[in-house]
């Protein structure tokens, strides 16, 4: 079937693909609707072999749903796709796959007790004898060369459980399956989000493998220096709609946050605060450890926010879950607010004044079937009444609780129509305002944020990093670890690196990624010159 002619045609692309060529993909006039709401809206794309194609947008602009209607996982309620040349309509995703439309999802879609060869396999195990039994040698060869391909074979074994992989593993199955497909057009919707940045380069490194063999990759990402950093051309939405497609090398990315956000943001990050700003030591570790920490040494003041950079698996998270008593320090001190403190449990943690916004925030920061009033009060129900009379939310967790989460709601820019919605049908970026607000109901002295912007839109980052500056100006002492390390530089006084359990050293506000990488590598030791 011949290509349509498509409305509006997007500019050559900079990169590797050409323009000129026929079009691999393209989505014309696309329309669909749910229950009478129309959630993209004549929307239209088209994408050349070889070509890294990016879709940005704020959270419900109409990525994901773009993307499921090409997979087959809706159907469009007006317009058309075309793959090779032909008109094509899917009912369900199996077709798109046939066709070489492979998607990886945001949300994790494992089986977390069967092990990561079965669930890249799941459905298409390989059999051999008569009795057509599965070929758990060939599947798990099969997937140690695709995890191969993405330099992961020394991380993950084929035989391991998908549940005993860390966040950042589970991720990289998720990709080694789509690719196990052999697609020709691969859909990736926040594909690293949960990626530390060696593997970020390992997974960019793999994509321009994929490209130069002449796949098409459609890009989904908040994080706009991979955007500017590995597509050809980018396509922004908003509100359902397209507002241009653009050459990569055509625009900048102040140029690419105003089509997004349809406003001027005019800096990424609230201004750092005044040494004037930044009182007494409210948080302090000497000599912690647990685990892999080690001679941990790390201090933040009221009104400070300390970055704590580093590679995955340098002990990061594993800190903020031992200052929340997760997984409790068995050797040095910990003081808060100049006393000494045992912090056993994260209950413990919290009557002391300590919140933590996971890295997780599905998984281990909500529970998604209940509300947003009942989420924003969990950590103040579970104190004891002494506690619960002293802070924000008081009471006991009745009537004069319930009443404090309109105000919290109100101070974390939450967008919902009604607190009594369930948070799994919330943005992303709201969800995590949600959890924020579970925290300022119990009065925290300290934050301690694990990538607080993993997953949402710019406008959402701005709202979340203004909040953790308003937190610090109102004396509270905030750590925050974060992947991103233009979000590290951006927000930070103080920058903490770690390093194979323990503190590498500390930079002042300002440095440059290179400077924390060198720290974080070993390539420099602390107070070495640059």
């Amino acid at each position: 079937m011949t290509t349509p002619a498509a409305p509006s045609p997007p500019p050559d692309g900079g990169g590797q693909a050409q323009a000129t060529a026929e079009p691999v993909l393209g989505m014309y006039g696309i329309t669909k609707r749910f229950f009478g709401v129309t959630v993209l809206d004549d929307v239209t794309l088209e994408c050349q072999p070889g070509e890294v194609h990016a879709v940005v947008g704020e959270n419900g602009a109409g990525k994901s749903t773009l993307m499921k209607t090409l997979a087959g996982v809706y159907q469009p309620d007006g317009g058309r796709i075309v793959i090779g040349g032909d008109e094509v309509r899917f009912t369900h995703p199996s077709q798109a796959q046939a066709l070489g439309v492979s998607l990886i999802y945001q949300e994790f879609n494992l089986l977390p007790d069967r092990t990561v060869a079965e669930n890249i396999f799941l459905g298409r195990e390989p059999t051999a004898g008569w009795a057509r039994a599965v070929d758990r040698g060939a599947m798990e060869a099969a997937t140690a060369e695709l995890l191969e391909g993405l330099k992961a074979e020394d991380a993950i074994s084929p035989r391991s459980l998908v549940r005993r992989l860390p966040v950042a593993q589970q991720q990289t199955v998720e990709i080694a399956k789509a690719l196990s497909f052999t697609p020709r057009i691969l859909v990736m919707d926040e594909p690293t989000a949960a990626l530390s940045l060696h593997e970020v380069d390992a997974l960019f490194e793999r994509v321009r493998l994929l490209q130069e063999r002449g796949l098409t990759v459609l890009y989904i990402s908040h994080r706009l220096k991979e955007v500017f950093d590995l597509a050809d051309r980018i396509t922004v939405l908003k509100d359902g709609r397209r507002v241009d497609t653009v050459a990569t090398g055509s625009v900048g990315p102040t140029d690419l946050v105003r089509m997004m956000v349809g406003r001027e943001l005019a800096h990424y990050f609230p201004p750092r605060a005044a040494p004037g700003e930044i009182g007494e030591v409210e948080l302090a570790v000497k000599g912690g450890g647990v685990g892999m920490l080690h001679d941990v040494d790390l201090e933040v003041r009221r009104g400070e926010v300390v970055g704590l950079a580093g590679l995955e698996g340098s002990g990061r998270t594993e800190l903020a879950r031992a200052l929340f008593g997760a997984e409790p320090l068995r050797s040095g001190s910990l003081e808060l607010g100049g006393r000494p403190r045992r912090i056993r449990s994260p209950r413990q943690a919290i009557r002391a004044g300590i919140g933590f916004l996971t890295e997780d925030r599905k998984a281990e920061g909500l529970v998604l079937p209940m509300s947003v009033r009942d989420n924003s009060l969990l950590a103040v129900r579970s104190m004891r009444g002494a506690d619960r009379r002293r802070v924000a939310a008081g009471g006991d967790g009745g009537r004069r609780a319930g009443r404090a989460v309109p105000e919290l709601a109100r101070r974390v820019g939450l967008r919902t129509d009604r607190l009594d919605r369930e948070v799994q049908f919330l943005s992303g970026g709201n969800q995590q305002k949600v959890v924020l607000a579970k925290w300022l109901a119990t009065r925290a002295k300290v934050f301690v944020f694990d990538e607080p912007t993993r997953g949402i839109d710019v406008g959402a980052k701005a709202s979340i990093h203004e909040l953790m500056r308003e937190l610090a100006r109102a004396g509270a002492a905030i750590l925050m670890i974060s992947s991103e390390l233009p979000e590290v530089i951006g927000m930070s006084d103080r920058i903490v690196v770690m390093r194979a359990g323990t503190v590498a050293g500390t930079l002042p506000a300002g440095p440059t990624e290179a400077e924390i990488m060198l720290l974080a590598t070993g390539e420099r030791e602390a107070g070495e010159a640059a």
